[in-house]
């Protein structure tokens, strides 16, 4: 069986880390560079930063601040926000990316999947998608959890797998920041519904959290941001956990 990763999340604004509830009420977790260099050495498998204004504010990603963590870091990175075509992409490889993830842009014109999978290869491509259950069902959120679709999560990650994106993102705007545990029974569904790896996201709050997005949630991977920033929970204290539940996890 497959490691299971750990994937500590950077939500960047105005160049710092960020995080709120729900999408909202976002506080400052801390300089984003220094967070990923202790990240890498703790041993999270991968990182993600996501420029969480970036689409909303008509803008690119930061660059910039791409190119300064990848120099700090040696793990899988992923970059998101505000990418809108294939130069975008390629501008945030060349300052560091591994991968890049995609959302809105990807939402509105499907097509930019393939036309990303096609000239930098599906593992390069990760398919973030924002949702919320309203009425017992999962509609797509666009600009950072702004605008409401009429899009079915389930019915575009499939679209999405089919058009070449490589990994999919899941984030339950429901779940995000509180704390409760993740979204398992969504991200189940998904897990049944596709064929490509999930990462699970929105809900981290204890240790238990990740057995369970593990095993009941059928994730490949954990995504978590407010537990590592303010040191609730320490990446090597989680990973020697999830050992001891018989998760096959990197030490």
């Amino acid at each position: 069986m497959l490691a299971k990763r750990i994937i500590p999340c950077l939500d960047i604004k105005d160049g710092r880390v960020v995080k709120g509830v729900n999408f909202e009420n976002l506080r400052d977790s801390g300089n984003p560079v220094e967070l990923a260099k202790l990240y890498a050495n703790e041993g999270a498998d991968e990182l993600v930063f996501l420029d969480i204004t970036a689409t909303h504010e008509r803008r690119k990603t930061l660059a910039a601040l791409v190119e300064e963590i990848a120099r700090e870091i040696n793990i899988p990175f992923t970059v998101g926000g505000g990418i809108a075509s294939v130069d975008d992409v390629y501008v945030l490889l060349q300052s560091g990316a591994d991968k890049v993830s995609v959302n809105s842009a990807a939402v509105r014109n499907p097509q930019l999947i393939q036309d990303i999978a096609d000239k930098f290869g599906s593992q390069c491509l990760v398919l973030a998608i924002d949702a919320k259950q309203d009425n017992g069902e999962w509609k797509v959120y666009l600009n950072g959890g702004r605008l409401q679709t009429d899009i079915k999560l389930f019915d575009w990650a499939k679209q999405a797998e089919q058009m070449g994106a490589g990994e999919i993102l899941f984030t339950s705007m429901n779940h995000d920041g509180t704390k409760n545990g993740f979204a398992n029974e969504a991200l189940n569904q998904l897990s049944q519904l596709i064929n490509i790896p999930i990462i699970a996201s929105g809900g981290a709050g204890a240790m238990p959290h990740f057995v369970d997005t593990f095993t009941t949630g059928n994730a490949d991977a954990a995504l978590a941001a407010s537990i590592f920033h303010f040191k609730e929970i320490s990446i090597p204290d989680l990973k020697q956990y999830l050992h001891q539940h018989n998760i096959p996890i990197r030490l």
